[in-house]
């Protein structure tokens, strides 16, 4: 749905404002505010309603994406969706995204006769330090401040860490429309995903679910008894991965490591009729990983895992390296749960057999296990959660665009996708040279409906995005069909390979609520 173009024209830059205003003295008065005005609220209409009864002319500056760290997964509202909001405001006359942290640049470029402030921030006399300064800046050309009543005061982070809106296809068109793109390039994507070779290293797991019925507890011991009702396994870990590139399009080479056991047999039937080629390495010293849960009446009660966590000897390692050598695939994924293949021996001389010119993506799990993404560096595209980031950089502090941020720069990849669960994912990407307009960053909100098993949704963001990246090299198309398809993998329990009809229909429920059910 397009924005009304009255309303977008609105939107300029400080200088295009200071050429529209023409410079002081006026005849027309000019009054600025500021602020980040994640979520708009009563609060806020009131603060503009009255600082445009004291001038002819609103201008509302906003504070842009990458200097708001005021909280974990702030701002909310993306800034060009903030902008359009403001915009709407048949008081407000011009809305400026301020690039710079604050808006001193803006204030001495603009030169509005009225700065407008909230009462907190100095009409009781304590003038707050950053108002200060934009005082002193305001002094320089003449302007002054009027503080504005505070019998109104609402708090952005109190609506969204109580209960945040729902946004995502809000944010997604936003962002769709600042780049040019539509969902029907996101059906094109699928289609060139077909084709794309990739050669998928890494451990398999086999997930078992038992499921079972409580009979009751033990009455001299605090023991469940629970009556056991029916058991399957699914291929999980790497093993997954390559199913799900498979489903997706791709045509997938699995090379992993696996005990010489009756799941060995299992794995090794499933990936053949899922069209996976496997180059099974045989360690009869482990057996094959197996991570049996217990359920009952949809609780996990306990996770019983059956593995050996040792890393791989130097000849198994020698097999799996030469079959990284070998495979000419388009796309190499290392897929790292930390079971035995990938560790700070075997990563480099891994890294080194990759054919030269090969797209390459890792995703380094720390569930249980001490897997770091940063052993994987100058990679094509990273995918860790947040959790993961926090490991790997030793911070439990920052919030969360800074700590993507900081992963970005020391990971030295192309793309990183940083998954937060439900609040979606944030994008970091190298920018090509010369294309200063393109977002450094940008978030994708989580498009699932109803959480039934979250469990591989990551697996599943992974393929899509991967296969999106090499097809499209958009980093905006991978992380929204990643998105989508982890959307679908929690729809669904157990992990099990998404389609690209799944993704499709995704698209095509989106499609549908963007149309307000209307096709």
């Amino acid at each position: 749905m397009k924005v009304d173009a009255k309303i977008m024209d609105k939107i300029k830059t400080a200088a295009e404002v200071a050429a529209l205003i023409g410079p002081r003295p006026r005849e027309r008065k000019v009054i600025m505010c500021h602020g980040t005005f994640d979520i708009v609220h009563p609060g806020h209409v009131r603060h503009l309603l009255y600082a445009k009864s004291k001038a002819d002319v609103l201008v509302v500056t906003l504070t842009s994406d990458e200097h708001i760290a005021k909280a974990n997964f702030r701002p909310f509202v993306p800034d060009q969706l903030r902008a359009v909001n403001l915009a709407a405001f048949e008081m407000v006359d011009y809305v400026v995204v301020d690039p710079e942290p604050k808006p001193l640049q803006n204030l001495k470029t603009i030169q509005p006769d009225y700065f407008a402030k909230g009462y907190e921030y100095g009409g009781d006399g304590n003038i707050d330090p950053r108002t200060q300064e934009e005082m002193d800046a305001l002094a320089g050309f003449g302007g002054e401040v009027i503080f504005t009543p505070g019998d109104v005061v609402f708090s952005s982070s109190a609506i969204i860490e109580g209960s945040p809106p729902k946004l995502a296809i809000e944010k997604l068109l936003a962002l769709l429309e600042a780049e040019n793109l539509s969902l029907s390039d996101m059906r094109s994507a699928l289609d060139g995903f077909k084709g794309i070779t990739v050669h998928v290293v890494g451990d398999t797991i086999v997930d078992g679910h038992t499921q079972t019925t409580l009979i009751g507890g033990n009455t001299k011991t605090p023991t469940f008894s629970v009556r056991f009702e029916r058991q399957k396994d699914y291929v999980g870990g790497a093993g997954i991965v390559a199913k799900h590139l498979k489903a997706a399009g791709a045509d997938v080479v699995f090379t992993t490591v696996l005990g010489d056991d009756r799941l060995k047999e299992f794995v090794l039937k499933d990936l053949a009729e899922a069209g996976v080629r496997i180059n099974a390495v045989i360690d009869r010293t482990r057996p094959t990983t197996h991570k049996n849960v217990f359920i009952a009446g949809g609780y996990r009660l306990l996770k019983v895992d059956t593995l050996d966590n040792r890393a791989i000897s130097g000849r198994i390692l020698n097999h799996v390296r030469d079959h990284v050598a070998a495979e000419k695939a388009g796309v190499v994924v290392f897929s790292d749960f930390r079971h035995g293949i990938f560790n700070r021996s075997t990563i480099p001389p891994l890294i080194a057999a990759i054919p030269k010119g090969t797209f390459r993506v890792a995703d380094s799990q720390v569930a249980t296990r001490w897997g770091n993404i940063l052993d994987f560096k100058g990679f094509d595209l990273i995918t860790p959660n947040e959790r993961e980031a926090r490991f790997s950089l030793g911070d439990q502090d920052s919030v969360v665009r800074p700590l993507a941020l900081k992963l970005y720069e020391q990971a030295e990849c192309k793309t990183l996708m940083l998954k937060l669960g439900e609040r979606g994912m944030i994008t970091y990407r190298s920018t090509p040279d010369g294309a200063a307009d393109v977002r450094a960053f940008f978030v994708v909100d989580s498009f699932t409906d109803r959480v039934v098993d979250a469990v591989g949704s990551g697996d599943a963001l992974l393929a899509y995005a991967t296969l999106a990246m090499v097809s499209t090299k958009s980093a905006v198309i991978a992380s929204v069909l990643g998105a989508m398809a982890a959307a679908v993998e929690c729809e669904h329990d157990g992990n099990v390979p998404v389609e690209a009809a799944d993704v499709r229909a995704k698209l095509d429920h989106i499609q549908k609520m963007i149309n307000y059910g209307q096709t």
